[in-house]
């Protein structure tokens, strides 16, 4: 995918051999002669945003305290499903489309709710309650780490992706201080940037899957 078939965002009919919208499209099309042609999968940048941001929402939701936190397991069997494998597989096309860009970042965070469905499930109950907190935030802090290397790269694809990522980066941070912490206001703060990332993704896949039907510019995620 190229640079500017994203910088059109959806004005490009289907079929003329680019495809419409895609806010994470970072490649250069002097990378690729094959650029120009089009790619073998459809778009999966909308399932792959939509995947991440409800799945982000619910735990968000939980996490702000606007629900008991007993009613997380609710979000488990999303985690595992659409934020975990929906989303994986949106990575999986993203890499076949030859985005390197897309592909990283739907199959990491794929990953990651796989692996929280895994810790919640599995790991959790055997973790030491002594130093549960610090192992808890331990992951998300990693998890911080690798989000604020791929918020430098976003920059380069929209300003779309590029407020998820840094919404997302501030998510985990207040997340993992919480957990090192054991503070229940920066959870909390933690929820509630985790509800606006969702919120920004969200928007992000509507303006793939509007831009893409509509065939114009309905919903602009400022291409770089």
């Amino acid at each position: 995918m190229s640079i500017e078939s994203s910088s059109a965002a959806g004005t490009t009919p289907a079929d003329s051999g680019h495809r419409a919208g895609n806010p994470l499209s970072a490649q250069s099309v002097a990378a690729s002669p094959q650029a120009s042609a089009s790619p073998p999968f459809a778009d999966p940048a909308a399932l792959g945003l939509g995947a991440f941001a409800l799945t982000t929402f619910v735990l968000s939701v939980v996490n702000a305290g606007l629900i008991a936190k007993g009613d997380e397991p609710v979000v488990l069997g999303l985690a595992l499903f659409y934020g975990g494998l929906a989303q994986f597989g949106a990575g999986i096309w993203e890499f076949a489309n030859r985005n390197v860009f897309g592909a990283t970042a739907f199959c990491s965070y794929g990953a990651f709710w796989l692996s929280f469905w895994f810790l919640a499930q599995f790991s959790a109950a055997g973790l030491p309650p002594a130093d549960a907190g610090k192992g808890v935030g331990l992951y998300l802090l990693a998890w911080a780490i690798f989000t604020a290397y791929m918020t430098i790269a976003a920059w380069r694809v929209s300003m779309g992706v590029f407020a998820v990522f840094v919404a997302l980066t501030l998510t985990f941070i207040a997340l993992f201080i919480g957990a090192f912490a054991a503070s229940a206001t920066m959870t909390m703060l933690g929820g509630w940037l985790g509800i606006v990332t969702a919120l920004i993704a969200w928007y992000c896949s509507l303006a793939v899957v509007a831009n893409f039907t509509f065939k114009r510019v309905l919903l602009p995620v400022g291409p770089r």
